[in-house]
């Protein structure tokens, strides 16, 4: 097996349910630490944590560090084609695209990933020798394994990539559909509340479209309870919580159980 093979691109298409982690806190030592939990993956955040791309590669390096089958996955800010160069260089196979809302759109953040060659002759990324993801050089054969083992995932959080939910889903290159239920339910006009009725019946139209288009889908879960409801919908991809999230809920339940 090639040491560039993305274990969560593979998996998206077997059975079971992935469970993952967001990381919002900058921290090399946290990603470490919760790598040696045993997630299936865990989601450095460049979009809404003040991650950049330091902080990208020190996070990368700290989960290999675990040496467990955990992929990184990076979600970056943008659809900007410098951005995304930066973190494949870094080493990163699996990344998440905010906000997209069409076919279209879907289709050019497949391009930034892919080098163009002559299965991928409209790719956009740049080619670059002496990175991270090449071994500073000495894998000579990445530019030719890269395009393969490269996951995209795109994130439907708004009314416009509702409607066309089911043309996203079939784009090529698309391997799963990742659900943003509270920028969702923002753009469905119920700000604050994911458990609208509204809200409910988009995730499972996002889920439909991905089960029909046969590719996975993800959504952040927010508790243990969501996440078990989740999975028995056929969610593939679950996140169940951030890692900031875990770490004040632990430490306010203990210090309110001291006081008591």
């Amino acid at each position: 097996m090639s040491t560039y093979t993305n274990l969560l691109k593979q998996r998206f298409n077997e059975s079971g349910t992935l469970f993952g982690l967001w990381l919002s806190l900058g921290s090399a030592d946290v990603a470490e630490a919760v790598a040696h939990a045993g997630f299936d993956w865990l989601c450095i955040d460049m979009e809404h944590s003040p991650n950049d791309s330091h902080d990208v590669v020190a996070q990368l390096r700290a989960i290999a560090a675990a040496h467990l089958p955990t992929e990184p996955i990076v979600r970056v800010p943008a659809h900007e084609g410098w951005l995304v160069k930066r973190v494949l260089d870094a080493g990163a196979r699996t990344l998440m695209f905010p906000n997209v809302e069409s076919a279209e759109e879907a289709a050019h953040v497949v391009r930034l990933t892919q080098y163009p060659n002559a299965d991928a002759r409209d790719g956009l990324r740049g080619a670059a020798g002496a990175v991270r993801a090449a071994a500073y050089g000495i894998r000579r054969d990445y530019v030719g394994l890269a395009n393969a083992q490269i996951s995209t995932i795109v994130q439907i959080e708004s009314e416009q990539a509702l409607a066309n939910v089911g043309a996203i889903a079939a784009t090529p290159g698309v391997d799963c559909l990742f659900i943003g239920p509270a920028d969702l339910a923002a753009s469905l006009g119920h700000l604050g509340d994911t458990k609208h009725p509204e809200v409910l019946a988009a995730i499972t139209k996002i889920i439909d479209a991905a089960k029909h288009a046969g590719i996975a889908s993800g959504i952040f879960a927010l508790d243990v309870a969501s996440a078990r409801l989740y999975a028995e919908a056929g969610v593939k991809v679950i996140a169940l919580s951030a890692d900031v999230g875990w770490l004040l809920k632990a430490t306010r339940q203990a210090l309110q159980e001291a006081r008591a």
